[in-house]
Order: structure tokens, then sequence, then C-alpha cells
């Protein structure tokens, strides 16, 4: 039996803590993030990810990809902790929060740390503003095998409790780094890879774009798309035929719509 401690009061330090982690400065000062749910978590798991601390409301029900998570925790040293649901509401800052929680030790995020061989195909978002679109680019990622996300200049953080939910565990199991853009495009042509942007300047149909492996799809900023310098640097432009009155779809749609042609054409060569 894996032993719990409880916590009831909202001024214990440990709750003071993982409060503090919805906020990016003490997201970086703890070096630690939270993520919320049973299958979140059990894809952390089974990814290699155990949570040092894990959270839990003392009247969950029984389940064995819980118990599973509590023993692995425990057997890494780590600690479970019991609190009520009005405990679990202050840390999660919702109102209805999952039964169960972990922190984590958040991850290296640095270009060295990615093989561009490992994959065909690889998102990269410049100054990615929404965390709700960041964690779907990583489960896009997850969806179609590609070996990661690349997020350029000053994007949303990946480690904030609304783009972890988004990524529905992708942020488990997708590759991730961060980079300024002059960083990303010396490294990018310090080896094999083409770079795609997504554009409506003198651009082709995605449809009907000689894509290349290693391929990097870059898409811009949520509402100004990506600068004229980033765009003309790239090997690339290609753009998604809009039949309505939208002028462009929602980055993450795009990225999707992208990576998905982009991988079946590689796959197919």
């Amino acid at each position: 039996m894996v032993e719990r401690r409880q916590i009831t009061g909202f001024s214990n330090p440990l709750v003071k803590m993982l409060r503090s982690l919805r906020d990016k400065k003490h997201r970086q000062r703890e070096k630690r993030f939270l993520a919320e749910g049973l299958r979140l978590l059990t894809d952390a798991r089974e990814s290699g990810c155990i949570p040092e601390i894990l959270v839990m409301a003392p009247n969950r029900q029984s389940h064995p990809l819980l118990a599973e998570l509590e023993e692995g925790v425990a057997a890494a040293g780590g600690e479970v902790i019991e609190m009520d649901e009005k405990l679990l509401t202050k840390v999660t800052g919702k109102d209805n929060p999952q039964a169960v929680a972990g922190v984590f030790a958040e991850f290296e995020t640095g270009l060295a740390n990615l093989d561009r061989s490992t994959s065909p195909i690889w998102l990269v978002a410049q100054a990615l503003r929404d965390p709700g679109n960041l964690g779907t680019m990583l489960r896009s990622c997850d969806a179609v095998g590609a070996g990661g996300l690349i997020l350029i200049d000053d994007c949303a953080d990946p480690f904030s409790v609304e783009a972890v939910r988004a990524s529905m565990g992708a942020i488990f199991t997708t590759g991730l780094a961060q980079a300024r853009w002059e960083d990303f495009i010396a490294w990018l042509r310090d080896g094999e890879g083409q770079l795609v942007a997504a554009s409506l300047q003198d651009s082709s149909d995605y449809r009907a774009s000689p894509y290349q492996a290693p391929c990097f799809l870059l898409i811009g900023n949520e509402s100004q798309g990506l600068p004229e310098a980033y765009e003309a640097a790239c090997d690339l432009r290609v753009r998604i035929p809009m039949r309505g009155r939208a002028d462009s779809l929602n980055a993450a749609v795009a990225a999707a719509v992208l990576a998905y042609e982009a991988i079946a054409v590689l796959e197919s060569d």
C-alpha cells in the first residue's frame, strides 16, 4: 500500500507551491509544471515521465491505472498527496478539477536535444500566442508522427496548464524545442531540412507542392502571420485555398492540414 500524505489547509506551503505553478514566472523558478487527469498522467507514465508529486482527491473511484501511477511515483521517490476538492480547485484553477494531478520537472527544450533524422516531418510555430493552439499543435505532431514542435521567438508557454491540457498528453510524447529565429535558422541550415512556410505570398497550392524530408512546416502568429524576412528565408511557400469568406484557418488547424498532406506526400515517395 502506497503511503499518502493528507493536506487539509489552504496555508500549507505545498498547496501554495502547487498554486504558484499556474504562473509562468513561478514555473520557471521551480522548473516544474502541473498536469491533471488520469488519462494524461497515464500517457506520461507510459512515456517514461513520472510525476515528482501526485495529488488526488480522497473520495475518488479506485482504478488500476491510478494504482499503477501511485506505485510508479513511490518507486521513483516521489510523494503522493491527498487533498479535498476545494484545495484541488485552488491548485488547478478549475471549478471542477480532475480527481488527480501531477507535478513534473520541465524538459530541456534546446535545439541540440532534437535529432532531425528521427522523423520526415516537424512543425515550427513562430510567435504563437494561444496556449490552446500550442497544445493542439503538439497533439497534431503526435497524431502524424512528427518529430516534434519547435517554438520560435516569443510563444506561449508550452508548460502552462492550458497548453498541457490541450496537448492531451502529447507534451510527454512529442519532441519540443524553443529558440530565437536566428538560432533556429542557423541550426536548420547546418544540416538537411526543407523549410516550408504557410503563406499567402507567392505561394503554391499545398496539395501540389514538392515536399522533401526532413520537412519543417512553419506557421506564423495567429493574427499577423510570418514576418516577410522569415518567409523569404524559406525553401517553399504553400497556401491552403479558402473557399468561403474567411481569409485563413486557425493556426493549429492549418498546421494539422499541412502536416497530413506533407506526410502523405513524403510517405508516397
